[in-house]
């Protein structure tokens, strides 16, 4: 019997100490998830200025179409597609030996003319002392007064037909209509040109002053005539260049027409920009970029905002610092910042930073208050 007790006692003491442990292990508190710090900010009403971007096409102020007035073929071409040209200044020249001659036989019809009129002259002159004598008669007078009257409307209709034979040589050579820069020159020398042909020689476009044509949708053309309303001056714009880059200096918005586009839903306007480096080119593209002015408004950083599916949250900070996700309404937007329409209110506290770590119920430790 006392060998039996001998032999439990350390199974007795094995199970004790296990219950012990256990007893120990169960009083001991889990270790929390420790909180992600995050920079905060606090909403408050502030004045800002929201912007627009719309695709415009560049065209010169003054594009000018040049044609020839006259048929024949092109014997020179006195510039290169990409020159700038003063008004006045050669372009083209086209063959003019035919013009030339027509002004050579227009020159001697006028000389025989004159040469008729003068002779019809002298016969009145002869005839008028002879009449008083009996020897001609009144008849044959007026006959010679008659035929000095045709004479001289020869001459007339010669002088007119030498003038447009001179004009018509004059039309052989094409010079700039404006001052601009050369187009697309699609003729070669040799070429036959005449003044019906649809293709123009060239197309000049004067860029000293370069228009921005672009469209707004009905909606936005409505809100930007109640801003122009307000305002005692034309509505400034500014211009994104194809390279990403903003334009130096800033432009004045007007009408390009004075109808909703049936089709499109949309009002044609154009922005006018000087044009002093020549950077900006007819045919090329740009984005015009309309600013409006808001008071008392909030702001809401773009770096705060978790856009889903075209939909847009924020982690709003709450009691014990657990965040709640909340979906907003934009109304515009700045550089860096979207303009709040609905959502939030004055006060509330939005996490700025690490959102992607967070979710909806998690607790932070909010360590910067950030500003706008």
């Amino acid at each position: 019997m006392a060998q039996r007790t001998m032999t439990l006692k350390p199974f007795l003491t094995l199970i004790t100490a296990a219950a012990l442990l256990s007893s120990c292990g169960g009083n001991q508190e889990q270790p929390q998830e420790q909180a992600v710090t995050v920079d905060f900010i606090e909403l408050s009403p502030t004045h800002a200025e929201t912007e627009k971007k719309y695709p415009g096409t560049l065209e010169g102020t003054v594009n000018v179409d040049v044609k020839a007035q006259v048929t024949g073929y092109l014997d020179q071409i006195y510039v290169k597609e990409g020159d700038y040209v003063s008004q006045g200044q050669p372009l083209f020249k086209i063959k003019a030996d035919i013009y030339n001659e027509q002004v050579n036989n227009s020159k001697a019809a006028y000389q025989a003319a004159l040469s008729a009129e003068q002779n019809a002259k002298l016969e009145i002159e002869k005839i008028k002392p002879l009449v008083e004598g009996k020897v001609y008669t009144e008849l044959q007078l007026k006959t010679a007064e008659a035929n000095y009257a045709a004479a001289k409307a020869q001459v007339a209709q010669a002088q007119a037909a030498l003038g447009s034979s001179q004009i018509n040589a004059k039309f052989t050579l094409i010079n700039a209509p404006v001052s601009g820069y050369i187009g697309r020159i699609p003729n070669r020398i040799g070429n036959l040109i005449t003044a019906a042909d649809a293709t123009p020689l060239t197309t000049l476009s004067e860029i000293n002053t370069v228009n921005v044509y672009f469209s707004l949708s009905e909606a936005d053309f409505i809100a930007f005539i109640k801003d122009q309303n307000n305002k005692p001056s034309n509505q400034q714009a500014t211009l994104l260049l194809a390279d990403g880059t903003a334009y130096n200096h800033s432009g004045k918005v007007e009408l390009a027409s004075g109808n909703i586009d049936r089709t499109t839903g949309s009002m044609a306007l154009k922005a006018s920009f000087t044009n002093p480096d020549k950077i900006l080119r007819s045919g090329g593209s740009a984005k015009v970029i309309l600013k409006k002015a808001h008071e008392n408004v909030l702001l809401v950083p773009m770096a705060a905002v978790k856009d889903i599916q075209d939909r847009y949250f924020v982690y709003v900070i709450g009691e014990k610092n657990k965040i709640s996700m909340k979906q907003i309404e934009i109304a515009g937007n700045t550089a860096n910042a979207y303009l709040l329409k609905s959502g939030l209110t004055a006060g509330e506290k939005i996490v700025m930073n690490r959102i992607d770590m967070l979710n909806d119920g998690m607790q932070v430790q909010p360590t910067k208050k950030s500003t706008m």
